[in-house]
């Protein structure tokens, strides 16, 4: 099987090192509500996607397949995009499935991973100490907040060619069974849409009922049939919608915004 991804190995390292910069610089200039790095994702990989296909209708197919919804950090964001690009180059248009469940199991905890790491932790404590450093007339402050992000960038690097190198193993290991990758990644990805929801979406119903002495609370009564069901009622009917005929994102949004408001207002929702 190794031999055989050899010989359908299309991309050098020319191809990857385009892909790499233009998911560095270009990946939050496209960004929107709608797709996030949606766009910034299949501008970055679109190098890589004319060197794996040669017949016009599949390219077309991968562009479209690639430009799904997509959010991730920058730096860890890397990752996806070299395992995409392995198990797209040695499986070609029979990859479309894995590759869109890779992105959607992986985009959500390797954000969460990069945000803390590279997001939070590295910016607050080389920021703050380059800041006061600054403040106390050092120069030195500049070039370590420079430093760091060039630290960043190199980090950047490992991550797509750790990603490459993974993916292309990964194909090699398991053979004509890649179905079960793209199983396990859907599952992933619906274990942590399922667990951000109680924590994203919010939503409750105020109702109250009063009969002498004796007070129902609507709220708690839900809560006891099953902790958070209204923002799960929320994101099921979002769901729906989404499926529905002349229905796209922008849409929804505003048709929930709209629901938002009328709900509010009789006291539906809180």
């Amino acid at each position: 099987m190794s031999n055989n991804i050899e010989t359908k190995k299309k991309l050098d390292d020319k191809t990857i090192n385009k892909v790499f910069r233009r998911w560095l610089l270009a990946t939050q200039t496209a960004w929107n509500y709608e797709k996030m790095q949606g766009l910034g994702y299949c501008f970055a990989i679109l190098p890589a996607l004319r060197k794996i296909y040669n017949n016009e209708d599949e390219l077309n197919e991968a562009v479209k397949n690639h430009l799904q919804f997509f959010n991730c950090n920058i730096v860890t964001g890397q990752f996806i995009l070299g395992a995409n690009m392995a198990i797209e180059e040695a499986e070609g248009a029979k990859a479309k499935e894995a590759v869109a469940a890779i992105k959607t199991g992986l985009m959500g905890p390797l954000a969460g991973i990069g945000d803390t790491l590279f997001g939070v932790t590295l910016n607050t404590v080389f920021g703050s100490i380059a800041a006061y450093m600054a403040l106390e007339g050092s120069a030195i402050g500049c070039y370590l907040w420079i430093l760091a992000n060039l630290t960043k960038i190199v980090i950047s690097k490992s991550f797509i060619k750790a990603g490459y190198k993974q993916g292309a193993k990964l194909v090699s290991s398991i053979g004509n069974v890649l179905k079960n990758i793209t199983d396990a990644a859907s599952v992933l990805g619906l274990m942590v849409i399922g667990a951000l929801i109680p924590t994203v979406v919010k939503g409750n119903v105020p109702y109250v009922y009063t009969s002498g002495e004796v007070e129902l609370i609507a709220q708690e009564i839900l809560d006891k049939i099953m902790p958070s069901l209204v923002p799960v009622g929320i994101v099921a009917l979002t769901y729906w919608l989404l499926g529905r005929k002349n229905m796209n994102s922008t849409r929804v949004i505003i048709a929930l915004i709209v629901l938002s408001i009328v709900a509010f207002n009789l006291k539906i929702l809180g």
